[in-house]
């Protein structure tokens, strides 16, 4: 049996704390240096913003950032649903595709949250992965009925924080 034949499992990386992202991010790192396919999809991220985006497709992975150039606050807007819509949808097609062998997707768990989502098709989306996809979910606010479908589940807890002194995102670390 080949290493490949013993993917297919669920990570969920939610939380208040920093590091979802990044922890996914070192995961296919590790993928791709062991000769894996990776794509992420990005829910809630516009291209070309963030500084992972354009390194991470140097080192091999595909990544395709469909969110909108603004930030959720509150209630989201139409053109923010029909943008998690949108990659819910393309989400579905990689996941269930077998072409890949590691699927982020970076802030679903975002979208749910702000109820830009369906649970129950991201449930169904998650069932519906190739049986050697590795998968793995982002985001604050993951519905815990998810963590039922999961394999790994850590939770980024938030102790201190510069942003606690006003310190704003800063490029390089948070974006």
């Amino acid at each position: 049996m080949s290493w490949k034949e013993k993917l297919g499992l669920v990570h969920i990386y939610t939380g208040n704390g920093k590091g979802k992202t990044t922890a996914a991010f070192g995961l296919a790192v590790r993928m791709l240096g062991s000769g894996g396919k990776v794509i992420i999809l990005q829910f809630m991220k516009a291209g070309n913003v963030y500084g992972e985006q354009k390194k991470i497709a140097e080192c091999g992975a595909v990544i395709e950032s469909l969110g909108l150039p603004k930030f959720v606050h509150g209630k989201p807007e139409p053109d923010d649903i029909e943008a998690a819509k949108k990659a819910l949808k393309r989400a579905k097609e990689l996941v269930s595709s077998g072409e890949w062998d590691m699927v982020i997707l970076d802030e679903l768990c975002v979208a749910l949250g702000f109820g830009m989502l369906d649970i129950e098709e991201v449930k169904e989306l998650i069932r519906s992965k190739a049986p050697h996809t590795e998968l793995v979910l982002t985001g604050r606010y993951c519905p815990e009925e998810l963590f039922e479908l999961a394999d790994y589940v850590t939770e980024m807890r938030e102790v201190k924080h510069p942003y606690m002194k006003g310190v704003l995102a800063r490029r390089g670390v948070e974006f």
